[in-house]
């Protein structure tokens, strides 16, 4: 039997970034309270009784957008909601990720089941349905504004409810139709204000920003793990990651980020057999680490704070407070995710530059290593071609970071004139943090040469684990070979977080601030 621990509930339990990942891939049980079930119903009747009414509402007895003043009968409502999801249908592009949509199922999930929406208690059962069989409606990348919420891809994302559309089911893209008629179900009849609920919301763009949250923290840990390793390759002062400098200017990322590199870094024999040179500065790019990474996790931390306030939020519109209280209001504009979600891609995108810079520096051969990081160069190029891709990627990043949600298109003939554009910026934002999980990987693979090539030295305890699993996988180069097999074998490390098992931060005092719980 499942501890109830285990169990969250809709609409009751506070959703986090952990909780949201862990019920959309399965390794979280959820189902409903006895009281939020009560007051879905309620709320669905009061809806109900509304659509009968002569009292225009929005949506639920009126068309919608510019067409919020045309009056709708009683017995045309219900058509009405079925419309609103064919013609919202609009989407283009390549489906999104399977991953993405079952985060949409349950951001919509969690949002409608805080019972303002009037949605009725068999709609979300179907919901969850799809969830929990693996029956992934095909969503369309492109196509929101980021306005009244995500209209498009929501509309396609709820198509199947309705018998249309296409999912993905049994290992296999299909028609929703035939999907239904595999699994013995009917399509839904939307009631009053159903399809309005079901495609006024921020979910695509949330489930765009929780990713970002879970990928960004990757590459936050991973560029401090990196770039202590670089810096010991290259035998840079600790000096600059020192407690008592950065209580001086006690940013919060950047003393979580100097203490990760000093515990890194103390009781490395490189740093010892240095410790009386005449070097007195480093470079930027290693002895402001803490200023640059840490300015990076507030962005980081600023976006996981927005995102959680989203995902416990009611999104959609009108929202049905009483039967004569409901408020046509905004709550589905997508700027407040939008701004953080552009800060973060500009904060991620510098991670990516301040690395490629710590590779420049790396392949130099001023510091007591070869140039280019392999001892015979002249019939070899070494690892000069790797920093060309990090180049590329860099600046790549850089045209990406332009911030989306500095432009408004107006829509719908002016009744939403301005939108937020979150929908890109959520895209564009992951496309960043891939592109700098790259260049993070190149830099592993010239930290680890550089580390290779002070032996007999050796660096810290923890920082040597890393170059010891590293070495399993990816063998010390001596000549040149094909290195674009060596970057994927990177990332994938990078990627699966495997090497920050092999370290241990979590005693450091702002541990708790930059984790995802």
């Amino acid at each position: 039997m499942i501890q109830s621990k285990n169990i969250f509930h809709w609409g009751k339990d506070t959703l986090t970034v952990r909780k949201a990942l862990a019920l959309s891939n399965s390794k979280m049980t959820a189902t409903w309270h006895v009281h939020t079930l009560e007051k879905i119903e309620s709320n669905a009747k009061i809806v109900e009784r509304i659509a009968q009414n002569q009292v225009a509402v929005y949506g639920i007895n009126t068309g919608f957008g510019p067409l919020c003043t045309t009056k709708i009968s009683p017995a045309e409502t219900r058509k009405l909601q079925t419309n609103i999801l064919k013609s919202h249908s609009v989407g283009v592009g390549k489906p999104i990720d399977s991953v993405l949509v079952r985060l949409m199922l349950v951001l919509k999930l969690h949002a409608l089941s805080l019972g303002f929406s009037g949605v009725r208690f068999a709609l979300l059962q179907r919901i969850k349905w799809h969830l929990e069989n693996s029956c992934i409606p095909i969503v369309p990348e492109k196509g929101s504004v980021g306005a009244s919420g995500d209209l498009a891809p929501l509309a396609h994302l709820f198509l199947p409810l309705i018998g249309l559309g296409k999912v993905h089911y049994l290992n296999r893209e299909m028609e929703t139709s035939e999907a239904l008629q595999i699994a013995g179900l009917q399509a839904v009849e939307l009631g009053p204000k159903e399809g309005l609920a079901l495609i006024n919301g921020t979910q695509f763009i949330l489930a765009h920003a929780v990713k970002l949250v879970e990928k960004m923290h990757n590459c936050l840990a991973h560029a401090d793990l990196v770039g202590a390793m670089t810096a010991d390759g290259l035998q840079a002062s600790i000096k600059p990651f020192s407690p008592e400098l950065h209580q001086l200017r006690p940013h919060p990322g950047a003393i979580h980020v100097a203490n990760n590199l000093h515990r890194l870094l103390e009781n490395s024999s490189l740093l010892q057999a240095h410790e009386h040179c005449e070097r007195v500065q480093d470079p930027y790019s290693l002895r402001c680490m803490p200023q640059v990474h840490g300015a990076s996790r507030d962005a980081w931390l600023h976006l996981k704070n927005t995102v959680e306030t989203e995902l416990n939020s009611v999104t959609d519109n009108p929202i049905i407070f009483e039967e004569n209280h409901t408020i046509s209001g905004g709550n589905f504009h997508g700027q407040p995710l939008a701004l953080p979600i552009d800060y973060a891609c500009l904060a991620v995108s510098e991670l990516g530059n301040i690395s490629d810079r710590r590779i420049y520096l790396s392949l130099l051969g001023d510091r007591g290593i070869p140039k280019l990081l392999m001892r015979e160069t002249g019939i070899n190029s070494g690892f000069m071609m790797l920093q060309y891709t990090t180049a590329a990627l860099a600046s790549e990043n850089k045209t990406l970071c332009f911030p989306a949600s500095a432009d408004s298109i107006p829509t719908s003939l002016g009744q939403e004139d301005h939108v937020s554009m979150g929908a890109f910026g959520s895209r564009k934002a992951l496309q960043v943090v891939e592109n700098t999980t790259r260049i993070l990987a190149i830099e592993l693979l010239c930290a680890a040469q550089a580390i290779d090539l002070r032996r007999p030295l050796k660096s810290s305890k923890p920082l040597e684990n890393v170059h010891r699993e590293i070495r399993k996988h990816i063998s010390f180069a001596t000549e040149d070979r094909i290195f674009s097999a060596d970057i994927e074998k990177a990332s994938a490390l990078v990627e699966s977080g495997e090497l920050l098992k092999l370290i241990s931060l979590s005693n450091t005092k702002t541990h708790e601030l930059f984790e995802i719980y």
